[in-house]
């Protein structure tokens, strides 16, 4: 391939993949506009990540299946990120945000066709593609369990929110029955002082 510098390839990979190093400018498999598109992917890769992270923090409790593949988004987001961010001022070759993500791995399989176009090999993709891939196929894979647990926990909300004015109103209960106590016994005490103690 043009462009790109072939490495030796992995063992666990000798079959199917070649190690490649390749310099993507921007998105795959799509055209970029223009530099402002790329400043503009940067920015909106900047503020999912932020706001993925702020969204792990708010389902922290929830299922493991769910923050594992918003994790593994974020990753993949993230180091994404990074090559755009760092990578053209490290060699010098573009400003911050400006930068090409760095690929690696093509992988060779056998030629089929669908619908009249034939393909002999996968996209170039590295680790962040496939960890950001893999989170979202796994949020769709277990999407009918997150789901479920969403409408388990909005009953129980709703039961706890039922609840609630039973149990405020048996505190109430309980200061008034306790009110009267103490009135009872300051009354009992002010009696008691107005006795004349006979010797």
């Amino acid at each position: 391939m043009k462009g790109c510098i072939t490495a030796r390839p992995s063992l666990l990979l000798a079959i199917f993949s070649e190690l490649l190093l390749s310099k993507i400018p921007g998105w795959h498999l799509v055209s970029i506009p223009g530099s402002d598109f790329k400043l503009w992917i940067s920015v909106f890769s900047l503020i999912a990540s932020i706001g993925l992270i702020v969204y792990l923090y708010i389902v922290r409790n929830k299922s493991l299946s769910l923050r594992i593949a918003l994790a593994m988004i974020l990753g993949g987001a993230v180091g994404n990120l990074i090559d755009r961010t760092f990578y053209g001022i490290i060699y010098k070759y573009a400003p911050a945000f400006y930068g090409k993500v760095v690929d690696f791995f093509d992988v060779d399989f056998f030629n089929f066709a669908i619908f009249g176009r034939s393909y002999d090999r996968w996209p170039i993709f590295n680790i962040a593609d496939a960890s950001v891939t893999i989170g979202v196929l796994i949020l769709i894979l277990f999407y009918r369990q997150h789901q479920k647990e969403d409408e388990e926990n909005f009953e129980q909300e709703l039961v706890k929110d039922e609840n609630l004015p039973q149990e405020l109103s048996g505190v109430e209960n309980n200061d008034a029955f306790k009110d009267n106590e103490v009135n009872e016994k300051t009354e009992d005490d002010k009696t008691d002082k107005g006795k004349e103690i006979s010797i």
